[in-house]
């Protein structure tokens, strides 16, 4: 996401490091300390967590049930309506995500052409419609077949954010051998990863090991009897992904891209990054302390 919305930031040398250093601070507090806190107050064993039997309709949430246990009244009902404002954002940033990388397919010719279509303001409207539509499919859990359909929602989207991820690295590593390859240096590019190529190449392994776990618990499911259904459910994403992966190869039958003839100039801003570097830095130099320090964090 942070990426997404580097393409659209009027400076994204300055905005790209300090997002991604807020990303890990709002997880951090956002998170693990308040899933710690849960953790401390509402037992794991609570029927509520299972049943979502709570007065005040929190659907199981163990924030609601916390604070009912502590015997505040109006609470649970303010809570509601924060997880409700919650749920919106997430919706507001799912759909932002899904237009702005159903557009860039679009653009590359991976998608109908229709969604590469921006207005003035740059919004892929198109996009965004579809995008906004193919949220309703959630009101299908309203019906009686709704569970066995989500599961298989859930099925089809589980392990997507392996190939999400692993592709990003994969995408990371032949970028920066291109990048060298045709004689770039690092002082060049306006922001880079804390951990490099090498932090790419462990993200790779790592996204390649998990679907291969995956697919030992989807073939020898714990306290169950393997079956091909609940296979399916566990591993269905992956099958879903290299068929549509070698059907793409074999029908476009796009050239092998060498390091060398990769193209890094299309759509890059160009900018004196030497005199940009040299003008922080004397901006930083009149910093306080206090401040200096805070921007190394945040």
């Amino acid at each position: 996401m942070v990426g997404l919305a580097a393409a659209e930031a009027a400076n994204p040398r300055k905005t790209i490091p300090r997002a991604t250093k807020q990303v890990f601070w709002r997880i951090t507090l956002f998170y693990i300390v308040s899933l710690t806190l849960i953790g401390c107050l509402v037992p794991y064993t609570s029927p509520r967590l299972l049943n979502g039997s709570s007065s005040y309709d929190a659907s199981a949430s163990p924030f609601v049930i916390a604070i009912e246990d502590a015997g505040i009244k109006v609470l649970p009902s303010i809570f509601n309506a924060v997880i409700l404002c919650a749920v919106l954002s997430v919706g507001n940033s799912s759909v932002y995500g899904a237009s702005r990388t159903l557009c860039a397919l679009a653009e590359c010719g991976q998608a109908p052409k229709i969604f590469a279509y921006v207005d003035r303001k740059g919004r892929p409207l198109s996009s965004v419609a579809l995008s906004m539509l193919l949220g309703l499919i959630a009101y299908i859990n309203c019906a009686k077949v709704g569970p066995a359909v989500f599961n298989w929602l859930v099925a089809l989207s589980g392990l997507s954010s392996f190939f999400t991820w692993g592709s990003i690295c994969a995408c990371h590593i032949m970028f920066r051998w291109a990048w060298k390859a045709q004689g770039h240096t690092l002082d060049e590019l306006a922001f880079l990863a804390p951990l490099g190529i090498w932090g790419s190449l462990l993200g790779l392994l790592l996204n390649i090991l998990c679907p291969i776990a995956q697919f030992y618990i989807a073939m020898f499911p714990q306290g169950a009897h393997p079956s091909a259904q609940a296979f399916f459910q566990a591993y269905f994403a992956v099958p879903f992904v290299i068929i549509f992966y070698v059907v793409w190869k074999i029908w476009k039958r796009p050239p092998f891209m060498r390091p060398s003839t990769i193209d890094l100039v299309s759509g890059r801003r160009l900018l004196d990054t030497q005199e940009v570097i040299a003008e922080e830095r004397a901006e930083r130099m009149t910093w306080p302390v206090w401040k200096r320090v805070y921007f190394m964090f945040c």
